[in-house]
């Protein structure tokens, strides 16, 4: 274990692997910023060694013997709170797993089966220290209010002018549940069709949107190219492509691109708005909700100088507040709400 500790990180690894135990300890021997001040097994060794060390967050495993990663995860949020970076795989149910542990409360989570080799932690040093970063800023109220419970009732339809086109959401960490909560407050007869990015790898967004379609009334997808897009319907751009908008005579249709192939996030929010902003102008309403980062902020822009109008997640309930606030500082928005009143701000603004 790593000694000097001041104002760094102290961060919990649990792990059943003793070969990924040693190989993040070996990842953050030298780190400015993060200590590893203990690693476990299983989560029963976890839960004790969180109750006696109170780390600033906890990397766990989803498969584990003794008690599972999900088990663990549901005792910790009950019995000794702390931020909680999911190490996730797609094999067999991972994208499933990795969801249900964001609705219980994990903050964010690495993708395993995206390290080039079994286990090859140093590929995603870069990724890992961002979130546990971010992790520990997190405030473990905010988090706990986007938990989804129960689904809400959903906010009554009202009579619609015909100014909306679409609806984008740009989400990223914390953005799971937060969907959640907002979709299943909408009614089957919401006539706008929603567009959506999540921050998130190939594969689990589609995962999100089976999730999503299951448990909310209105209908949600994962995008595919050349979709035409439906009034009413969801649909979310998949990890690894860009999700654009043209028209065709008078549909719209989704276009999934890989360009432009320097941005931080593919897909990204910035695309998405600027291709809504050329194609739909005035008539975009556009969301950013929680996540790290800026992306938002320059379609944010281009979306208001083509008339659309821009409402972000307020700070009072955003987990990580930075994509809301770089849009705040790029454009004036049209409103800033809380999670629990998006949903009606959506339906009121179409």
């Amino acid at each position: 274990m790593q000694q000097g500790t001041v104002n760094k990180v102290r961060v919990l690894v649990v792990d059943d692997s003793a070969f990924v135990r040693r190989a993040i300890i070996r990842m953050f021997e030298n780190s400015p910023s993060i200590s590893i001040i203990d690693v476990a097994s299983d989560g029963a060794m976890a839960i004790e060694l969180i109750k006696k060390l109170r780390p600033d967050v906890v990397t766990l495993d989803v498969q584990m013997p003794v008690l599972d990663g999900l088990s663990a995860l549901e005792r910790i949020m009950k019995e000794c709170p702390v931020p909680v970076v999911m190490l996730s795989s797609l094999t067999g149910r991972g994208g499933d797993q990795t969801l249900k542990a964001l609705d219980l409360g994990a903050v964010d989570f690495i993708d395993k089966s995206a390290a080039g080799g079994p286990m090859e932690f140093g590929n995603l040093l870069q990724e890992l220290t961002s979130k546990i970063l971010v992790a520990a800023r997190i405030d473990m109220e905010k988090l706990a209010g986007h938990k989804p419970g129960k689904p809400l009732a959903p906010v009554p339809a009202t009579v619609k002018g015909k100014s909306t086109d679409v609806v984008l959401i740009g989400v990223s960490t914390g953005g799971p549940p937060a969907l959640q909560t907002i979709l299943s407050a909408l009614p089957a007869t919401f006539s706008v069709p929603i567009l959506i990015v999540q921050h998130m790898p190939t594969g689990f967004t589609a995962s999100l949107a089976e999730r999503l379609n299951r448990t909310c009334s209105i209908g949600v997808k994962e995008a595919q190219d050349g979709d035409v897009v439906r009034p009413g319907m969801v649909y979310v751009a998949p990890g690894g492509f860009h999700m654009k908008l043209r028209r065709a005579g008078e549909d719209l249709l989704v276009v999934l691109d890989l360009k432009p192939d320097d941005t931080l996030h593919k897909p990204a929010v910035d695309v998405l708005f600027q291709s809504a902003a050329e194609i739909c102008g005035s008539r975009t309403l556009a969301f950013v909700l929680t996540g790290m980062g800026r992306d938002g902020a320059v379609g944010a822009r281009v979306l208001k100088d083509a008339g659309g109008r821009v409402v972000v997640e307020s700070e009072h309930t955003a987990v990580v507040f930075g994509m809301p606030k770089a849009v705040q500082e790029s454009v004036t928005v049209d409103a800033s709400v809380p999670l629990q009143q998006v949903a009606e701000t959506m339906m009121k603004m179409t």
